[in-house]
């Protein structure tokens, strides 16, 4: 197991392994966090850490669903059900996405309110389709209203609802009455288990297995290390990660996360959630960048507040041989992860936790993702967002909220450059947020790596509203270090909310103008861009953004 799962760290992120490995394995974290001891962050945290442990034992305890899950694909495989279709937010689309994507089976992930987005999906091969619709809490407003459609479009097609929808959520939440109510098959999780760590859970497993990935072996991966996580000792990989990413002195709060070839497709995209919603508060948190590959100018950064963490197969990539955590520390702070899907998996919730432990805040708890849904609820009940821009250019709306930076900017590309002069040449970030229809404008994301360039800073990119339940938290919750390019559009064609006084056009504005307003009521920078022509407004923006 050495030779393909561990943690290997060079420079600040050694001498933080050297700092506070020591120290965690003497105060018995490891044995104690597989013990579920909800008091190993403190008394504020231990009401909500008291419910959220029962992932550490989930490679046993999630063994029933690898037989139910198959038992459920073969009735429907003999039905002619085969595209499999899963709506959620957050934990509960991420891990299905990754583990579909490494194990190469077909999963449409709909984790939007984007109209256009939503009306491709319920489209698109209906008589085939089987739903799964995952909310923990059972009352996710986006999961509710895709739920909402899907139940239209199986109607409008002569198809039983009861028969093509799968529901997954905690036991006794208003999902879970209605489903039973209505006759849609259910499968409870484990309600002592949080969103963001439940990969493992029927939330991961439900949707992975019905689109045909090996869960059982995903567990086996997982259950193959869980005892050397749990296990008070140096060696653990768990305690190694999170020491080396949360224990740097000063905190070298930017993750760079790198992919070298690790076989773990958009997995980088899942420990971003997990990290960033689980560190992102009391002004303090890790902020993960995703970047495509080396060739990313966040790796070649000068180092003084970013850590590159190398996600691959093999541990010798990811820097010149010779370097290891033995060494003494250097500019530079970098670390090598390696491992298969599952062990990853609870590898990094468990250097998650540990990171908790070091930064001494709740890791199971996000704040600031309330606040943001209370003022996207409060629009969408009220009256619309109706503020005038503060100038239009061609097919773009401009609005800046949060500070007057625009000064006599009258064109998107010097309003794109006043935002840019916000970011602080040595701690700042840049956060992109597009609240678009994520398939169809997918090389929108391209532009992330040319402003990396051009403000020689981390730049993070985001799809809304999905990572409104990710770096959301970080954005409003972490340090005060964020400026935001926020960019929406006006749909092709919107469309209704069945059963609501609302069309999705208008969820997914609320949800933007809450964020923005939540963000600026922080005091934090928003460049707000509305594409009242989404084609010809991408084209100006890719122009004034490189």
């Amino acid at each position: 197991m050495s030779e393909t799962f561990g943690v290997v760290a060079t420079g600040a992120a050694a001498d933080a392994v050297r700092t506070h490995v020591p120290a965690l394995v003497a105060d018995g974290f490891a044995g104690r966090l597989f013990e579920k001891d909800p008091t190993l962050w403190g008394p504020d945290a231990e009401s909500e850490a008291g419910k959220r442990l029962s992932w550490v034992s989930l490679p046993r305890t999630s063994r029933p669903l690898v037989g139910e899950v198959s038992a459920l694909r073969s009735e429907l495989d003999e039905a002619g059900v085969d595209h499999v279709v899963l709506c959620g937010m957050g934990g509960s689309s991420l891990a299905p996405e990754v583990i579909c994507e490494t194990y190469g089976v077909e999963l449409t992930v709909l984790d939007s309110s984007d109209p256009d987005q939503v009306r491709a999906a319920v489209e698109d091969r209906i008589e085939r389709t089987v739903v799964v619709v995952s909310s923990k809490s059972g009352s996710t407003v986006e999961t509710d209203s895709q739920r909402r459609a899907y139940i239209a479009a199986f109607t409008d097609a002569g198809i039983d609802p009861a028969a093509r929808i799968v529901v997954v959520t905690d036991p006794g939440s208003p999902l879970d009455q209605q489903a039973r109510k209505h006759g849609h098959r259910v499968v409870n999780a484990d309600p002592d288990v949080g969103g963001r760590y439940s990969a493992l859970t029927a939330f991961g497993l439900v949707p992975s297995g019905l689109a045909g990935a090996d869960i059982a072996t995903l567990l086996d991966e997982a259950e193959a290390v869980a005892d050397l996580l749990a296990a008070d000792d140096e060696a653990n990989p768990g305690l190694r990660l999170g020491a080396a990413v949360a224990g740097t002195t000063p905190l070298r709060n930017k993750l760079v996360l790198v992919d070298h070839g690790s076989g773990l497709k958009g997995f980088a995209d899942w420990a971003e959630q997990l990290i960033a919603e689980s560190t992102g508060k009391q002004g303090t948190g890790l902020l993960p960048v995703v970047v495509p590959d080396d060739s990313a100018p966040e790796v070649a950064l000068p180092p003084h507040d970013v850590t590159v963490v190398h996600l691959t197969a093999d541990p010798e990539t990811g820097f010149e041989s010779g370097h290891d955590d033995t060494g003494s520390g250097s500019a530079g702070s970098d670390v090598v992860v390696t491992g298969t899907l599952g062990a990853q998996m609870l590898l990094w919730e468990v250097a998650t936790a540990t990171a908790g432990r070091i930064l001494a805040i709740n890791p199971f708890d996000q704040p600031d993702v309330e606040s943001a849904k209370v003022a996207a609820r409060s629009m969408l009940e009220g009256e619309p967002e109706t503020s005038e821009p503060a100038f239009t250019d061609g097919p773009v709306e401009v609005r800046a909220l949060g500070a007057d930076f625009l000064a006599d900017a009258r064109t998107l590309p010097e309003a794109v450059s006043a935002l840019l002069e916000q970011v602080d040449g040595q701690q700042g970030y840049l956060a992109v947020m597009a609240y678009l229809d994520r398939l169809r404008h997918a090389d929108l994301a391209e532009v992330r790596s040319s402003l990396a360039h051009r403000v020689r800073r981390p730049v993070t990119f985001g799809w809304g509203p999905r990572f409104l339940h990710s770096t959301g938290q970080f954005h409003k919750g972490g340090p005060a270090e964020g400026v935001y390019l926020q960019v929406t559009g006006e749909p092709a064609q919107d469309l209704d909310v069945p059963g609501k006084d609302y069309t999705f056009g208008r969820l997914i504005s609320a949800q933007a103008a809450g964020d923005a307003s939540v963000l600026a009521d922080h005091g934090r920078p928003v460049l707000r861009v509305h594409l009242t022509d989404v084609d010809a407004g991408l084209a100006a923006l890719r122009e004034a953004l490189s």
